[in-house]
């Protein structure tokens, strides 16, 4: 008499967030894994978070996330400007362009720009416990980033007295150069970008891409 075995099905697991599933050569991302939790400010500022590739900010008590932090292809972008600030009398006066520094907003937000100027007296008032609002930062867009996100921080930005905003494409090879919500220049090519008001720094779109 023959014998009838079932075919068992394989069971899905189910992912925890922040986990990947693998298929083949596609790789599906869940949920960044803190998204939406609720966080006192204090235990934000002091969390020691692990790298797990995310840019995690803080919002009035809540934990999101606005865009996949630096990523490797876009390090020769950060250190362009860098080394041309380096090259500055800002920096032989201590002043700084800091990547991914938490910025505490007065209205009430855990911003982490991709870089951020910070005078030295700034500096001195931050390790005092101050939690002091960069004149000038810059923001690398992607593709992927959320156009509802990256237009409410630009105007979290203004409103807590941030001066000039760097908005950066690198898909597209453009700077927007805001001074305002409505004022903004677009550079590419040879155009001069300038940190002004904030400060008086200069690098062209070619040199920031090089």
């Amino acid at each position: 008499m023959a014998t009838i075995t079932a075919k068992r099905t394989p069971r899905a697991i189910p992912l925890l967030k922040g986990t990947a599933r693998i298929r083949k050569d596609v790789v599906h991302l869940s949920r960044p894994k803190y998204d939406g939790l609720k966080m006192s400010l204090r235990d934000f500022l002091d969390w020691e978070r692990e790298p797990d590739g995310w840019k995690y900010e803080w919002n009035n008590g809540i934990i999101e996330i606005n865009e996949v932090s630096m990523r490797n292809t876009e390090r020769n972008i950060a250190d362009n400007i860098l080394f041309a600030f380096e090259q500055t009398p800002f920096r032989k006066q201590r002043h700084a362009l800091l990547p991914e520094t938490d910025c505490l907003l007065p209205s009430g937000q855990v911003r982490r720009p991709d870089i951020a100027y910070f005078t030295y007296e700034q500096i001195q008032a931050s390790a005092r416990g101050e939690q002091p609002v960069p004149p000038f930062t810059i923001e690398l867009i992607s593709k992927n980033d959320r156009v509802g996100k990256v237009d409410e921080k630009l105007a979290e930005y203004f409103a807590s007295g941030v001066l000039c905003v760097w908005h950066i494409l690198p898909e597209s090879r453009r700077v927007m150069v805001y001074t305002s919500l409505k004022d903004v220049q677009i550079c590419s090519d040879e155009d001069v970008c300038s940190a002004r008001p904030a400060l008086d720094f200069t690098i062209t779109a070619e040199e920031i891409f090089a």
